[in-house]
């Protein structure tokens, strides 16, 4: 009996907590394959002096680099280092022993994600096949949460995540690339027409008009979770163009800006959402040209980061010690909202750094 009272308190405590949060929304992004290296220490000079990577120096130099590792990461990811150092959590910083890995043995795009939104390094997800994901996912547990029906957004720049989100089963709504933006809105129309018109040098529609397609979803219809996922620095990066790869991680750090402005200028919104911006994989370092490269056998490809930005968690900064896991972001992104993420399949503890006020 004893036993069982302890385990009911444990439970009810745990209850409280959650509902103690302040969190009502959540904004969750992601840049494919974007490296902790330039988001904590800016441009590198090594890889921007190396014609074969980088066409224009001089203009990237000008641009992003200082001397100063603080000032060349500013004048990179501005509102990471302006607005959410300042108000919310970084990890990754792995020279100031702050870790943050995947635990999926692959390392690369649909395994990354699937850890990212079941908290499940699955072994048998492993390729970027387009198939049905068969593991439950964090957004699709809170579309069924009461208040949060129908209220699940996803936007993407890659094609295959209405198969990693499995759209079908899942019930939430995913926009990807140049899927057709069925909706009144005027701005969605607009942007709609874009994404059939505009070039496609990656392959699929541009970022830009990924975050404007969620960007405006959110001001008409005020979903309750929103996830946008970039793709263009994973494909520059494989591409070899060091000056396009660091042109769209800017960009994106802009978008970001942007969309939180959006955010706290709407009263449903305001101070009452968390934001959380993070990565599927890493890239190589140790070997310079292995920039461009992930997989199980690029060593530094396990090796990601984390932002963090709400009325939850404590404004403490760059995080300067401790171990942090992919697969703990599902459990994070329900406990944030309020909820114990429990699926069919094994789940592990949210990041409680990110929960504390």
């Amino acid at each position: 009996m004893k036993k069982n009272f302890l385990i009911i308190l444990s439970i009810a405590i745990s209850v409280a907590t959650f509902s103690q949060r302040k969190t009502e929304n959540l904004i969750i992004v992601t840049l494919d394959g974007m490296r902790w290296q330039e988001v904590f220490g800016g441009v590198d000079i090594a890889i921007i002096n190396d014609s074969t990577f980088t066409r224009d120096s001089a203009d990237i130099k000008s641009r992003f680099w200082s001397d100063d590792a603080h000032e060349r990461r500013k004048k990179l990811f501005p509102f990471f280092w302006n607005t959410i150092a300042n108000h919310g959590q970084l990890y990754g910083n792995r020279n100031l022993g702050s870790f943050a890995n995947v635990t999926n043995p692959y390392r690369f795009s649909y395994p990354g994600y699937n850890e990212i939104f079941t908290g499940y390094p699955d072994t048998a997800v492993n390729s970027n096949d387009k198939i049905p994901n068969k593991n439950e996912n964090v957004l699709e547990f809170i579309n069924k949460q009461k208040g949060y029906e129908g209220k699940v957004a996803a936007f993407s720049t890659w094609d295959c995540f209405p198969f990693i989100l499995n759209k079908w089963r899942s019930g939430i709504y995913v926009n990807s690339d140049v899927d057709t933006l069925k909706f009144k809105n005027l701005q969605l129309q607009l942007i709609n027409d874009m994404q059939f018109l505009s070039a496609k040098p990656i392959g699929v529609r541009l970022d830009l008009l990924t975050y404007f397609a969620g960007r405006e979803y959110l001001k008409t219809y005020n979903p309750k979770v929103l996830y946008i996922a970039f793709d263009e620095t994973d494909d520059f990066a494989h591409a070899g163009e060091y000056d396009q790869y660091l042109n769209s991680a800017h960009a994106e750090d802009a978008m970001i800006a942007d969309l939180w402005k959006t955010i706290q200028s709407m009263p449903e919104y305001k101070d009452k959402t968390t934001l959380i911006v993070t990565c599927d994989h890493g890239r190589g370092d140790k070997v310079k040209s292995e920039w461009t490269s992930h997989g199980e056998k690029i060593p530094d490809a396990d090796q990601i980061w984390m932002a963090v930005m709400g009325p939850d968690t404590k404004p403490s900064g760059e995080q300067k010690s401790g171990q942090v896991y992919q697969r703990q972001l599902a459990t994070t992104f329900a406990a944030l909202l309020g909820f114990d993420f429990k699926p069919n399949h094994p789940v592990i503890e949210p990041i409680v750094t990110i929960l504390k006020k």
